[in-house]
C-alpha cells in the first residue's frame, strides 16, 4: 500500500470564505499515483472546515446566512470564550460544517456523486492556515 501526504496553505482576505479546493486535491491525487484507495482532507485549525457540497454561489450565501443565525459573530460579549480572542463564533461554525472529508479513489479519480466538490471553509481568516491531504491505497 502507498501513502501520500501534502499540506495545502490558505490565507483568505476575509474573515469568512468558502474556497473550492477540488482541483488542488485532484492534483495531489495525480501526484500520488494512487489509483484505488481513500483520500482524507482535513482542516488543521479549529476555526476552519473542510466539507463537500455543490459549487453554487446562492448555496454559499445560504450557508453564510444560516451559520450567522446559528452562531452570530457579534456581539462578542455573548460568548464565554471571547476574552483573549473574539472568535467563539468561528469555533461553533467549524463544528457545524465539519473537520474533514473522506472520498473514495476509483480508477485514479475522486469518486464523487453528481455536483460534489470539496471546499475549505474559513471562519476566522486573515491569517495562514493549513489543510492536510492524506491519500492511501494502491
Amino acid at each position: 500500500m502507498k501513502s501520500f501526504r501534502r499540506e495545502l496553505w490558505f490565507n483568505t482576505q476575509q474573515r469568512r470564505a468558502f474556497v473550492n479546493i477540488t482541483s488542488r486535491i485532484e492534483e495531489c491525487l495525480r501526484e500520488s499515483g494512487i489509483r484505488e484507495g481513500l483520500c482524507l482532507v482535513n482542516a488543521m485549525h479549529i476555526t476552519a472546515s473542510v466539507f463537500i457540497n455543490d459549487d453554487e454561489s446562492g448555496l454559499h450565501q445560504d450557508f453564510e446566512k444560516w451559520l450567522e443565525r446559528l452562531a452570530p459573530e457579534k456581539p462578542y460579549s455573548q460568548y464565554a470564550h471571547n476574552g483573549y480572542e473574539d472568535n467563539a463564533d468561528a469555533h461553533l461554525k467549524r463544528t457545524i460544517m465539519g473537520r474533514e472529508v473522506v472520498v473514495a479513489v476509483s480508477g485514479g479519480k475522486l469518486d464523487f456523486g453528481p455536483w460534489e466538490r470539496i471546499f475549505y471553509g474559513e471562519f476566522d481568516g486573515k491569517r495562514r492556515k493549513r489543510v492536510l491531504v492524506k491519500i492511501i491505497g494502491e
